[in-house]
Order: structure tokens, then sequence, then C-alpha cells
């Protein structure tokens, strides 16, 4: 083999490899990394120190593409079934499940790393996240709402972000994460909603077989809850009802809405553009919380 084609070999498992993390739909990482930029802000008051800031973008990057990985492992046998998800390099044979497993184990190790210098309150829900991403893709076989487990995990960052900051975890980050969690109810709902026919042929459980036909209310009701659970942290804070927080909770609301508009039919490319769209009510909370800080 010339260095050429070896160069060339290469270059294609890394773009498998890249295929794996879902590199190539970044939604995942921003539905992680909104929240996790919303506890960095409240737990320093304001604009956090540099290293946690990198230390937490990069680690929830490192953290999804190993999420993505290992769910893959678990989905493997489930995922040639799905039309969406029957290319997938594990699924369609490119890459082996010891790749996977392999790579999940790189990436965590690496984003556990980035803790170090961090306390030790820290380290152990490093610990803690790891399971959680480790485990979630198999809460899918028994679990009647997995989506919350995946709220927990998603979240997860939020608590780690306090113990950082500040060594301790005061209301507000269990505020925060249990938004986080219906926020993920909601989201990765209307997400299970685009599969609905085909995990019911294979017999995955997902919120949106176990909601029925409410699913479209409970979706709603789980962002009304959000944004309830978000309120509540404002006024811990003592943000006013018009602050530039509570704008920007407003807008996240309007977001919700606009999403009962596309989902209300329950159409699959309906459903999907919702569930792309959360990207911007998690930006909507990032953009009131910022702004009120930088006015104070």
């Amino acid at each position: 083999m010339t260095d050429s084609q070896l160069q060339q070999k290469t270059l294609g498992r890394l773009a498998l490899y890249w295929r794996l993390v879902r590199m190539h739909r970044p939604i995942g990482i921003l539905l992680l990394l909104w929240p996790t930029l919303w506890a960095l802000l409240i737990a320093a008051g304001g604009m956090p120190p540099l290293y946690p800031l990198f230390a937490f973008v990069l680690g929830t990057v490192l953290m999804r593409s190993a999420g993505c990985a290992i769910n893959d492992y678990a989905d493997r046998d489930f995922d040639r079934h799905v039309k969406r998800t029957s290319d997938r390099p594990l699924t369609a044979g490119l890459i082996a499940p010891r790749e996977a497993v392999a790579v999940f184990v790189v990436l965590s190790l690496v984003a556990l790393l980035l803790i170090i210098p961090f306390n030790a309150l820290t380290w152990m829900l490093a610990c803690v996240a790891a399971f959680l991403a480790a485990s979630y893709p198999f809460t899918k076989r028994f679990f009647a709402l997995p989506q919350a487990y995946l709220g927990i995990a998603f979240g997860f960052g939020i608590p780690m972000a306090f113990a950082a900051l500040q060594g301790e975890l005061p209301a507000p980050a269990w505020l925060m994460l249990a938004a986080n969690i219906f926020w993920a109810i909601a989201y990765d709902t209307e997400y299970a909603m685009v599969d609905r026919d085909d995990d019911l042929k294979i017999g995955i459980r997902t919120a949106a077989i176990t909601f029925g036909r409410l699913d479209v209310a409970a979706v709603m009701i789980s962002y009304a809850l959000t944004i309830g659970l978000l309120a509540l942290v404002g006024m811990l804070l003592g943000f006013g009802l018009l602050s530039f927080y509570s704008a920007g909770l407003v807008c996240a609301a309007a977001i919700a809405l606009y999403h009962y508009t596309l989902i209300r039919d329950r159409s699959r490319e309906g459903c999907f553009r919702a569930f792309n769209h959360n990207n911007w009510f998690g930006a909507a909370v990032f953009a009131g919380l910022a702004l009120q800080y930088a006015m104070a």
C-alpha cells in the first residue's frame, strides 16, 4: 500500500468516526451546551473564568460525541430497522462494534482529564455523568420514559458547573436540572414522534409511544414546566418580572408555542423541524441571562 493509499484509508476511517459521533449534526451538542452555559453564568454571577468555560464547552462536545458512539453500539441491532438510522456507520457494518466502544472510552477519558483542576465534588459528579451517558441507551429497553433519563444525562453539566465554581449545589442548580429534564422530555418526544412507527415494530420504548395520543399535550406541558422552573430560578436569584432574564423566558415560551404549530398534526417533517428548532429555545434563555448580567 502506497503512502497516498494509506492516507486516503486513514482519512476515510476518520470520516466514519466523525459520522459515528454525529459531528456532522451539531444539534445534540447545542442541546447539551445551552443548559451548561446557563449554569456557568449563574454560578459565576456573570462571565465565568476562562478555564472553566473552556473545560465545560470542550467537555460537552466530547461527552455528547462519546454518548453517540455508545448509543450506536447499544442500538446497532435496532437501527437497521429504522429508515432514518439504517445508514449509520456501525449499523451499516462500516466499523466494528469494538471500535465504537473504544471511541466512547477514549473520548470519555479525555473529557474526565479536563476536570482534574477542579474540586472533589466536581470529580464525583463527572463520574456520575459518565455512567449516565453510558447507561442511557439501554434504558429504551425497559423504561417507559427514557427521555426523562436523557434529561438528567444531558443536564448533568448543570450541577457540575455549580460544583466547579461554587463548591456546592444550591437550590438553583437542582431547579435548573429539573427544568432540563422537562425540556428534554419535550424535545426528545418531538424527536421520537418522527420514529414512532418504526419503534413500535422493533419494541423500543419512547415517550412518544408512552404518551400515545396525548403526545402533543405532553410536549407542551413539559415546555410549560420548563419555563415555570426557570422562572422560579429567576425569583431565587432576584431577577424581576421586567428583567432581561424574564424577557428571555418569554421568547423561549413563544418558541415553544411555535413548536406546537409544527407538531400538532404529528407529521414527521414538522416534528423533526421542531426538534431541531429547540436550539433557539436554549439560546433565548442564554441570551436573557447574558443580558441580565451584562447590564447589571
